[in-house]
């Protein structure tokens, strides 16, 4: 990578020109396109001594046309489709959402990062003067991009430190590829091959015999001054567990619609809430942090107030008698959701865990998952419990868990826990939000992996706010190549809630690898496994030693070349595995063939050629062992 970036640098020298493009990250997404006719003609980048140029008309020509200038030739390996169609994209985000988080930036600590990385990178740019341009440019014809950012800046030449820049890309391309190679590697070693054939009548990600109905409440916490929306699903005849959804952050409890509906029509009671400290209203409307600490609390006193309230409802609603069963129930949780129900397992928090992972997070090292759990590190928790003894099964969608729980707090976690984990989820990192607290889990677990999956793939399409499958250098799935992964997740979260009942040999060969090959597509292959591959397994542990011996870059070069390091081991047993079925003679034929044979006592002088018929000893009959000589 260094000897690259040298090249790179030495190119730009002789060219004497450099392509640069402004973008505005936010929550790791990086919006850039361009206008004709830009007020900002020059963008001049230093590496040290060296100072190249560029214009934004050959970055515009680049983003509508995918043609490379000569001034732009040497920047030809990373200007590749995905970066031009960043740059088409615009930045689609609320004006009182993108005020907040930019406050938030600039008036925490935990926005200090950013703030650093902006100043080495464009030392003349403050975050001020970039939150200014934006309110500028919110109403132009445009949107807001790159160009019509750069339009609002007070500067006519904007200057780019080159290698701090080259840093911020590095990193991010470090993830990347990280995460790629991952995916790699679990595709390949969780696929089963020549497995049994799944053979049932019984079809679960079919809808069930019931017609659901859904029933909307909101509940005042009068303690906590705090109303929580719920919408009930049930049928006529409850015949299986109770099901609570916990949605993620910025979501509301229409998130998960679709698998509300199915598990219903099974006969099962499902309790969809919101928590008002962390939907899309709180983002839009409250002020303050993008996510307060006291929601790492409120959530899970959420879902058990909402529990309380059910439970008097069982025993004096007329309509809701017998309806609710309140001895099992199953808690699905997306993201944030997935940390909610994790705690109400028996999770424990580690807060001094957590403030040293945070202390050392980098921009473009980590994911935006990552630095949301640093909101924790403010909260006061409690000394008791936060822990539900009602919520006895777990299904974990994407969860946000990552170093909340450090080394040890999800030992305590001992309930049946289903783990549904995508391989590109570009907020919450694959390895250490997802696969990390799965191996830390105590009871028995299985896991699903979505190869290719995003945050947002197990979302209902019908209930996700737009904007957010169109976050640049985050692309979600379009909903029809995620539909059969919907459905997929129909059968398989039901056969796993109905292992709470008597039915639940019935329903397990549905949790396996034959079924999840079932709705497998090219786009999302789906596998199912109760652990993960031992050199995944190795590798996640050489990862975490790394992390508390280098900078968080050194640790990612070292766990990419570890990951590349068991893809090529996999690449030589195949090649030695083909080699040896195109051989004419198969390597124990050749060593039967070429090994001396075996020997006995020497024989004594008068045994050692028979001189009767009679002396010579009686053939063996086919059947019958030969005797060792």
């Amino acid at each position: 990578m260094r000897s690259g970036l040298l090249k790179m640098i030495r190119q730009l020298a002789r060219s004497g020109r450099w392509y640069g493009s402004l973008g505005l990250l936010s929550g790791g997404a990086i919006a850039l396109t361009a206008l004709p006719s830009p007020a900002v003609n020059d963008i001049h980048v230093q590496f040290g001594p060296l100072q190249t140029r560029v214009t934004v008309d050959d970055l515009a020509t680049f983003a509508q046309t995918g043609q490379i200038s000569p001034q732009l030739e040497p920047w030809r390996p990373v200007l590749t489709p995905a970066v031009q169609q960043s740059l088409q994209r615009r930045l689609n985000v609320e004006p009182d959402l993108r005020d907040r988080f930019l406050a938030d930036l600039i008036g925490t600590p935990k926005g200090q990062p950013f703030v650093t990385a902006l100043a080495q990178i464009a030392p003349d740019l403050t975050p001020a003067m970039v939150q200014a341009a934006l309110q500028t440019v919110e109403e132009h014809p445009q949107g807001v991009t790159a160009v019509t950012l750069l339009e609002a800046l007070p500067n006519d030449t904007l200057t780019l430190d080159g290698l701090a820049l080259m840093r911020l890309v590095s990193q991010l391309g470090l993830s990347q590829l990280e995460q790629t190679t991952l995916s790699r590697i679990l595709d390949r070693e969780l696929t089963t091959v020549g497995g049994p054939a799944l053979t049932s009548e019984l079809a679960p990600a079919q809808p069930g015999p019931h017609v659901p109905q859904r029933w909307a409440v909101a509940f005042r916490d009068h303690e906590r001054d705090r109303i929580v929306p719920v919408d009930l699903y049930w049928s006529e005849q409850t015949t299986g567990p109770m099901i609570v959804l916990s949605h993620g952050l910025g979501a509301d409890r229409y998130f998960l619609r679709y698998l509300a509906e199915h598990l219903a029509s099974y006969g099962l009671t499902v309790v969809a809430l919101e928590h008002p400290g962390s939907n899309v209203d709180a983002l839009i409307q409250a002020d303050g942090a993008i996510l307060s600490a006291e929601e790492f609390i409120e959530r899970p006193r959420d879902v058990s107030f909402i529990l309380d309230r059910l439970a008097e409802l069982h025993e004096h609603s007329f309509f809701l008698r017998d309806h609710l069963r309140m001895d099992s129930i199953t808690l699905i949780g997306h993201s944030l959701g997935g940390y909610t129900g994790l705690v109400l397992a028996g999770g424990k928090v580690d807060p001094i865990a957590l403030a040293d992972a945070c202390a050392t997070l980098e921009v473009g090292a980590s994911s935006p998952a990552d630095w949301f759990q640093c909101a924790a590190t403010e909260a006061q928790f409690p000394p008791e419990s936060l822990a539900d003894p009602r919520i006895t099964q777990l299904v974990l969608m994407n969860p946000l868990a990552g170093q909340l729980f450090g080394d040890d707090g999800l030992r305590a976690v001992k309930l049946p826990t289903l783990v549904v984990t995508s391989t590109n989820d570009g907020i919450a990192s694959v390895s250490d939000q997802q696969l990390r607290p799965f191996n830390q889990l105590a009871g028995p677990r299985s896991l699903v992996a979505i190869i290719g999956g995003t945050h947002l793939s197990v979302g209902d399409p019908e209930n996700i706010n737009p904007a957010l499958t169109q976050v640049p250098l985050m692309p979600e799935h379009p909903p029809n190549e995620t539909a059969a992964l919907r459905t997929y997740l129909k059968g398989v979260v039901f056969s796993f809630a109905m292992q709470q009942t008597p039915q639940a040999r019935t329903y397990q060969p549905f949790l396996s690898a034959e079924y999840a090959a079932q709705f497998s597509t090219p786009a999302l292959p789906l596998r199912f496994s109760d652990r993960l591959p031992s050199s995944v397994n190795r590798w996640l542990t050489n990862r975490d030693r790394l992390a508390r011996r280098l900078t968080p870059t050194l640790k990612g070069i070292a766990s990419l070349m570890h990951l590349e390091f068991i893809d090529v081991q996999y690449r030589l047993a195949n090649l030695r595995r083909d080699t040896v079925a195109q051989a004419p003679i198969r390597p124990l034929d050749l060593a039967a063939r070429i090994a001396p044979r075996p020997h006995g006592p020497f024989p004594i002088a008068n045994q050692l050629r028979p001189t009767r018929a009679s002396d010579r000893p009686a053939e063996s009959p086919p059947s019958a062992p030969h005797s060792a000589n």
